[in-house]
């Protein structure tokens, strides 16, 4: 079996901590995922780098993005251009179908961060062309506290036949793979192919409990804010800190 965790920010969100090649090496080293996608908010600007690198830490990245779309996030999936932000959920929708993609509802319903209701859910499902694009939800996210309980998105999801995932929406390298999907094979193929089909099993995980986002996220984006990053300069090299702008210099010479 494989397990993938499909809802990952780098320091392309500014709500990111850790560069590109530190998440390739904490998945490596300290998980048991076989793929993974860097969705950062209403940008693609990591993914190239993702791409690149990957190979180097026996893991596949599938390109990806969380859009903030008219009726709350929605993550893209398997895209090669960027979706503006700002328009309607269905248009979202078909721009990811334009390019080949798949579109995954995270922490629906979620208190405090922009998520599609239920209902919003429920009425553009029915149209068999969005059905074929917007393939899963988020039943478990495991990054943030208001986020953590699956009965929500389950009770949402309730009926439908579409596909359910597990995924950390990790700012921090801790909380990686904190929340996870079990599927049958290994690769981003194999992967696509069970979400597609509606066969992946949802892995929950610990997230962070409320005390625990001011002991682990919140120091870590204070030293975001104050230009220090978690960054890898190899997978052989360990774990350290150096300058945003040394970590956001990457190009493929490099």
């Amino acid at each position: 079996m494989g397990y993938s965790d499909l809802h990952i920010h780098s320091i392309h969100s500014y709500d990111g901590t850790s560069s590109v090649p530190a998440i390739l090496k904490y998945v490596a080293d300290h998980t048991d995922l076989n793929v993974i996608a860097i969705t950062d908010h209403d940008t693609i600007a990591g993914v190239r780098e993702a791409l690149y690198l990957a190979p180097r830490y026996g893991i596949e990245v599938i390109p990806g993005c969380e859009v903030s779309t008219a009726e709350g996030h929605l993550i893209a999936l398997f895209i090669k251009e960027v979706i503006p932000a700002g328009l309607s959920l269905v248009e979202t929708v078909q721009r990811v179908a334009a390019q080949g993609g798949l579109c995954v509802v995270p922490h629906p319903e979620a208190k405090g961060t922009s998520s599609v209701t239920g209902e919003t859910l429920r009425a553009v499902y029915r149209d068999p062309q969005i059905r074929k694009t917007l393939i899963g939800v988020e039943t478990f996210n495991g990054g943030l506290v208001y986020t953590r309980s699956t009965l929500p998105a389950e009770r949402i999801v309730e009926g439908l036949e579409i596909t359910r995932l597990g995924n950390s929406d990790s700012h921090i390298l801790e909380t990686i793979g904190e929340g996870s999907t079990e599927f049958e094979g290994k690769t981003a193929m194999d992967l696509r192919y069970a979400l597609e089909n509606h066969a992946t099993v949802v892995r929950p995980g610990k997230g962070l409990y409320g005390a625990q986002v001011f002991r682990h996220w919140l120091p870590k984006y204070l030293l975001r804010k104050m230009g220090w990053v978690m960054w890898n300069e190899n997978p052989a090299a360990p774990l350290q800190y150096v300058r945003t702008k040394t970590a956001l210099s990457w190009s493929p010479v490099n």
